[in-house]
């Protein structure tokens, strides 16, 4: 289906024209004429699979009538609600690339920066807004947003936002919403408290599955390599050197975990970059900026980057440390192989991190490749017979000459 098929305004698919966008996926297909009938829609989709076009296109839609309000006179109609900056970032830069032929206003707050330039763009009128959960609220408190005239409320990536503790902060920001709005809300997985949220915020809402929770794209090759963990750095430079190339991102599970690799690998003269919650948010926009520009080709990351952050033409990933939740593993190789694009992701498993891939292998319903050609293979340790220590005698008894030894005190 083309995006032309869609009730779609020119102005619009100039923009998605010049962007090279043609073709809608199967999210964008499903949600887009939802949207468009003003229905609340709840979609379970996983992440690279164009959720933020399959909202943004219908709202710039539906506010075309009002694009030409002055711009203190414009105000928030559509709130987009994200758990993180990066994602927070990347969908304004969208909403700013389909609209970028009319003239609607929008922006973006975040917490790390500054409010005093967030409140000025406010005061001057927006139409859309994006916005972290806790600098919303801290805005509001302070007067500078209105959302009295809102009618399209968006939560993205909401089982994050739970996995994050920002439920109660959602709740409170739809409390201050008209109670007539239309609501979305975009989830890759579907936990019992998000299915409550739903239930307990949307009027009626239609439901789409795009992909069910733990489904990886075909595109994805997925190669496992079991490795003792002393040796987990000697084996990611052996597959950089020898196996990977392009654009690649290595997940760890801490900061410190990040900060090391990118000291081993800035020495081996890789051109590196990394992403982590200690990070400010400058350096956080200059890493993806850097990784997107192809300053650097290899980003290391916490999990912070494996939501909602769109780079486009990742060819590989390497799970450095395996994730304790499966779901994570799902959405860290989702960073690869978008968009219908093929790509690679590489697992790099020590001794303790064994029963990670066998919850991994359960939630994709399917076995990983394991390659064991590789020059630092986990030895399973041999099993060695016990000598029987133990007396032929029963439990209890003593033997005859045990009797004869012992000294008695009577």
């Amino acid at each position: 289906m083309q995006f032309s098929d869609f009730p779609i305004h020119t102005t619009i698919l100039k923009a998605l024209t010049e962007s090279k966008y043609h073709t809608a996926t199967p999210v964008q297909q499903e949600v887009i004429p939802l949207v468009i009938d003003k229905k609340d829609v709840v979609v379970t989709a996983q992440t690279g699979t164009g959720k933020t076009a399959a909202f943004a296109l219908p709202i710039i839609q539906g506010l075309l009538k009002e694009q030409d309000a002055e711009k203190g006179g414009k105000k928030i109609k559509a709130l987009i609600i994200t758990p993180t900056r990066e994602l927070t970032i990347q969908i304004h830069e969208s909403f700013n690339m389909y609209s970028k032929y009319t003239n609607l206003r929008s922006t973006a707050v975040y917490g790390g920066m500054p409010t005093a330039p967030q409140k000025d763009v406010l005061n001057k009128g927006v139409d859309i807004l994006i916005a972290t959960p806790g600098r919303l609220i801290d805005l509001h408190k302070q007067s500078a947003i209105d959302l009295r005239l809102l009618k399209t409320l968006v939560l993205d990536e909401a089982d994050l936002m739970l996995d994050m503790g920002f439920i109660d902060d959602v709740k409170r920001i739809e409390e201050l919403c008209p109670r007539k709005k239309q609501t979305l809300l975009f989830s890759a997985t579907m936990p019992e408290k998000i299915t409550e949220l739903a239930n307990s915020m949307l009027y009626k809402p239609k439901k789409v599955i795009i992909a069910p929770s733990g489904s990886t794209s075909k595109n994805i090759g997925q190669l496992l390599y079991y490795v003792p963990k002393k040796n987990k750095t000697d084996l990611c430079l052996h597959l950089l050197r020898n196996t990977i190339n392009g654009k690649i991102i290595i997940f760890r599970r801490t900061k410190i975990g990040v900060d090391k690799l990118e000291q081993t690998l800035v020495k081996n003269n890789y051109k590196v970059t990394s992403l982590h919650g200690d990070k400010t948010q400058a350096l956080r926009n200059k890493a993806i900026e850097d990784f997107k520009e192809k300053k650097a080709t290899i980003l290391i990351a916490t999990d912070v980057a494996a939501r909602g952050i769109d780079i486009s033409k990742v060819d590989a990933v390497i799970n450095f440390d395996l994730p304790n939740i499966p779901e994570t593993y799902v959405h860290r190789i989702g960073r690869t192989g978008r968009a219908g694009k093929s790509g690679i992701a590489f697992s790099l498993c020590s001794a303790d991190e064994t029963s990670y891939i066998k919850a991994i292998q359960e939630v994709l319903k399917r076995s990983i490749t394991v390659i064991e050609d590789h020059p630092f293979p986990l030895v399973k340790p041999k099993h060695i017979k016990q000598p029987n220590t133990i007396s032929k005698n029963k439990k209890g008894r003593k033997s005859t000459n045990s009797k004869k030894n012992k000294k008695r005190w009577y």
